[in-house]
């Protein structure tokens, strides 16, 4: 089972329309981790799973979402409300409250997962203005005996440097 990530595509349309096509076909689901800044009710943001980022003006996105794909449990936020530019802490100890086991997030624009007592974070990075790497990013999560993380560049080429997998229990 796979789920598409992407987050901070600020404005961008085309690009996501692409990267829909391109996955939409080999993913069960679809998670946009805030900062699109359109509507909730454009047609592009129809098919995702989204929360409300710093810079998203429609209420109708939350600010957290729980939702529960492959047999685990999703926590997707933005970030900006869990300070995560300084620490991933305040996030871990939400997804502890609430029983998380993939923790998706945005915010810093910063590509990367890791694996943090037992639960897995993952941020896609930014499709529009990435920092720490020249790629813009989004992800795909296999969720399978272990979990894998595979980074693409907007042109759908892996990036191997990002590439994880972790083990699950």
């Amino acid at each position: 089972m796979k789920v598409l990530i992407m987050s901070d595509s600020h404005g961008l349309t085309q690009e996501i329309s692409m990267i829909t096509d391109r996955h939409k076909q080999e993913v069960a689901a679809m998670i946009h981790c805030g900062d699109s800044e359109l509507e909730r009710k454009n047609p592009l943001m129809e098919d995702f799973l989204a929360v409300r980022g710093n810079c998203d003006y429609d209420d109708a996105y939350p600010d957290d979402f729980v939702e529960n794909i492959a047999g685990k449990r999703f926590f997707l936020t933005h970030g900006h409300l869990y300070n995560i530019k300084m620490t991933l802490m305040n996030l871990a100890y939400k997804s502890e409250e609430i029983g998380a086991d993939i923790i998706c997030f945005g915010h810093s624009h910063a590509a990367g997962s890791e694996m943090i007592d037992g639960k897995l974070f993952i941020n896609p990075g930014s499709i529009r203005q990435p920092r720490g790497r020249m790629e813009k990013t989004y992800a795909i999560l296999e969720i399978g005996a272990k979990l894998e993380i595979i980074y693409y560049d907007l042109e759908g080429k892996i990036v191997e440097e990002l590439r994880n997998a972790y083990q699950t229990e």
